[in-house]
């Protein structure tokens, strides 16, 4: 990493990182297409009122593989594999138990949960069914999310990437089927998943019971060492907190969207979020494929490199949110009616969405100093941005806005919300210009000379 040629370097790690999350976009448009046509506007609601829900769930599992995968790799850089098995096995224990604790909390207390989070009478129906079956899928899904993290600081990407492609694509296939040719509706569609989500946890399982793994499952016993547990969650709880403040950036925005739209102002962002999801997903590759580079590198001494690293994830990142723009201020109308055919929800949608990524260029920007902090050690700065657009900007707001300007509130908080992100992100940078485009010592530049030969 310290020698081969930058450019190279970023199609390496970017593009497992990004194939992967590009299958699982393209699950998100597909299952909301499937069930827009095959249901309604009301179940599209009903997607968008369950998903904070299901954001909670899941970023306990992220934060335990998030965790749990730096320490491993780690012990693994050690040759500490003794250790290195019985993070693992504490990371396998942890999700299991949370997972099993949070779905049932969630089950039993269901309906006036989906309350809380903006559900009417007309939507509670649609989102009960829908999450009283998807939540069982939770159990094989955060085994799945979390396990990918450990297999990817094994330096294993093509088999994370694979893990995602075959569930996604699995739940591709089997939407249609049980939502029209069962004609299960939403129910349908929550089967489908949850029978993709545990193919997902056979197919990661056999990996490491196959032996293709350097880790093993190990029995820890029915009590935890809590040294090791700490450690997990010390490093995973910046995920957690930054995943469960965006579940709390739904709740707010569906509220608002119930109280100044309607039903139908929910269902709209719904196609959006799913929308807006699918089009972020090349940048989060962007940003995953950086940051390994930049932290070698930087370590190394070499900044040059660190800086070349930089300006092309910038300006690639910022080519891709470009195109999304562009896309969405000439096509929202036609990206909408794939959707829906209802003229209300297109005609809403379209002015929507032109008002969501009214600055959409300047997103990448945001997204790639967020991963340089992180891989730069910078823990404190890294949180501050990765949660400045969702819980210091968007959620207040969303919440003040609609006061004086109605649903129009709503959209407009989101491109003021992006705005500030970026104005916050800029100023970090320029404030840290000369540590971060300082010149490469000159044994440094010795030292990459020698290798090069």
């Amino acid at each position: 990493m310290g020698t081969e040629k930058i450019s190279k370097l970023m199609v390496k790690f970017s593009v497992p990182a990004f194939i992967g999350m590009f299958v699982m976009a393209f699950y998100n448009i597909a299952d909301t297409f499937y069930i827009a046509r095959g249901v309604g506007t009301l179940a599209v609601a009903a997607l968008s009122i369950a998903f904070p829900l299901q954001l909670i769930i899941t970023a306990f599992a992220a934060a335990i593989g998030i965790g749990g995968s730096s320490i491993i790799s780690r012990r693994l850089g050690a040759g500490k594999l003794k250790e290195a098995n019985e993070v693992f096995g504490h990371v396998v224990w942890l999700v299991g138990l949370l997972s099993i604790i949070m779905v049932t909390i969630a089950l039993t207390f269901l309906e006036p949960i989906l309350v809380v989070f903006g559900a009417t009478e007309d939507v509670l129906p649609y989102a009960m069914d829908y999450l009283s079956i998807i939540l069982y899928g939770s159990l094989f899904q955060a085994f799945a999310m979390s396990s990918n993290n450990i297999v990817r600081s094994e330096g294993n990407a093509k088999v994370a990437m694979l893990t995602m492609i075959v569930s996604a694509g699995l739940n591709i296939i089997l939407d249609p089927i049980f939502i029209f040719v069962l004609d299960m509706g939403v129910s349908g569609a929550a089967i489908a998943t949850v029978i993709s989500q545990a193919v997902g946890a056979v197919w990661i399982l056999l990996y490491f019971k196959t032996g293709k793994s350097s880790l093993s499952f190990r029995w820890i016993g029915l009590l935890p060492d809590m040294k090791v547990v700490k450690e997990i969650i010390g490093i995973g709880s910046a995920t957690f907190v930054r995943q469960v403040a965006g579940s709390l950036m739904f709740v707010a925005v569906n509220w608002m969207l119930v109280v100044h739209g309607g039903d139908t102002a929910v269902a709209i962002f719904g196609i959006i979020n799913r929308i807006m999801m699918f089009a972020i997903m090349p940048m989060f590759g962007i940003v995953q494929g950086m940051q390994p580079i930049i932290g070698y590198n930087y370590g190394a001494q070499l900044y040059h490199r660190v800086s070349d690293t930089l300006k092309i994830g910038i300006l690639v990142s910022s080519g891709i949110a470009t195109f999304v723009w562009t896309v969405t201020m000439i096509f929202p109308g036609a990206m909408m009616s794939v959707f829906s055919t209802d003229p209300v929800v297109i005609d809403g949608g379209e002015e929507a969405m032109r008002w969501i990524f009214l600055v959409a260029p300047i997103i990448g920007f945001q997204m790639v100093t967020g991963g340089l902090y992180q891989a730069l050690g910078k823990a404190k700065i890294s949180f501050i941005l990765s949660m400045s657009r969702q819980l210091l900007f968007l959620i207040p707001l969303v919440l003040i806005l609609p006061s004086y300007f109605g649903l129009m509130g709503v959209w407009l908080a989101f491109p003021l919300a992006d705005l500030m992100a970026f104005l916050l992100s800029l100023y970090f940078v320029w404030r840290d210009r000369k540590q971060l485009f300082q010149k490469t010592p000159a044994q440094a530049r010795l030292r990459e000379a020698k290798v090069n030969g």
